[in-house]
């Protein structure tokens, strides 16, 4: 697959503070990339280099082909944003804010068409304080799409947001990727970041401690699958433990906790069947990115952690 974004060695100082340290990282071609770590991570800082808003200590980039410190404005016409700070004056009407950005980014625009794709027909006479927030962070979309760049860069895009219009914002990213463009998004948010996308680099501290597919990083760095399920007194699961796949099953206050790799659950379910027992609260738990989080930096994403 084409690489759209490649970082290597990425490191971005402030004087003794490390902000980003031996980053390196791919993008691919028609994919949602996303970041994921806690505030202070390093995440916002990394999107800035790539987009040519702040210059690197050292290490190598390449968004579109072009260093972006280097071509920036070579690569401005070919990628579109949406920063954490994202604001527009609050007079300013829709219309008037896709006309503005459009002659910024000096790109051909439909403002009708834009309109129309993005939903936004019933709010094109407001202004942007007028609109709540997914009403915003729609309009931020259809701003970042502009002139159809190949990449787009949205940062903390659903911080803030209820959860209505939070799941509305998902809609839009995957949007996004089924028109063709290439996202990398960055997020804190852990169900955002196996929900949306393809593939997650965990940064901690500057660094990044994981990089795959949401499944490939909770089947190596999660943990183990955990099934629950009720039982009568006196049942005894020993028999579970022939099962391969299974680590440990015990039993307790009337609930039975089976834990092993996660093709055990299918055959923990059969050999239940086997001896007549259905339970109807029978449950799978299965490892989440949290878990990978605190496996691999040995906090939760929710913890302040000292620099």
């Amino acid at each position: 697959m084409d690489t759209v974004v490649a970082v290597e060695d990425l490191r971005k100082t402030y004087g003794q503070s490390v902000a980003v340290s031996d980053v390196s990282f791919e993008v691919r071609r028609r994919e949602i990339f996303g970041i994921l770590g806690s505030n202070g991570a390093g995440k916002t800082t990394v999107v800035e280099i790539l987009q040519g808003l702040r210059d690197r200590t050292s290490g190598r980039v390449a968004v579109l082909g072009l260093d972006p410190a280097r071509e920036k404005n070579q690569l401005r016409r070919g990628i579109g944003s949406q920063l954490q700070s994202a604001a527009l004056p609050e007079r300013l009407r829709i219309t008037e804010a896709i006309r503005l950005f459009a002659h910024a980014r000096n790109v051909p625009v439909d403002v009708e068409a834009t309109i129309a794709n993005w939903g936004l027909e019933q709010l094109r006479n407001r202004s942007f304080g007028s609109l709540s927030g997914g009403e915003q962070q729609r309009l931020f979309v259809a701003l970042a799409l502009l002139g159809d760049p190949e990449l787009v860069l949205l940062d903390e895009l659903t911080t803030g947001l209820d959860p209505s219009a939070r799941h509305a914002t998902w809609d839009l990213i995957r949007q996004v990727r089924d028109r063709g463009t290439t996202v990398v998004l960055v997020t804190h948010f852990m169900d955002e970041a196996e929900m949306l996308c393809d593939r997650v680099a965990i940064m901690d501290r500057g660094r990044i401690v994981a990089c795959d597919t949401p499944g490939a990083l909770t089947a190596h760095h999660g943990g183990p699958v955990k099934i629950t399920f009720s039982t009568t007194d006196g049942y005894l699961p020993d028999h579970l433990l022939t099962i391969p796949g299974v680590e440990s099953a015990t039993a307790g206050d009337g609930t039975v906790t089976v834990t092993g790799l996660a093709t055990a659950a299918v055959r923990v379910a059969a050999a239940l069947a086997e001896h007549d027992l259905t339970p109807g609260d029978y449950r799978t738990h299965y490892p989440s990115l949290e878990d990978v989080f605190l496996s691999m930096t040995g906090h939760r994403l929710s913890e302040k952690v000292p620099s």
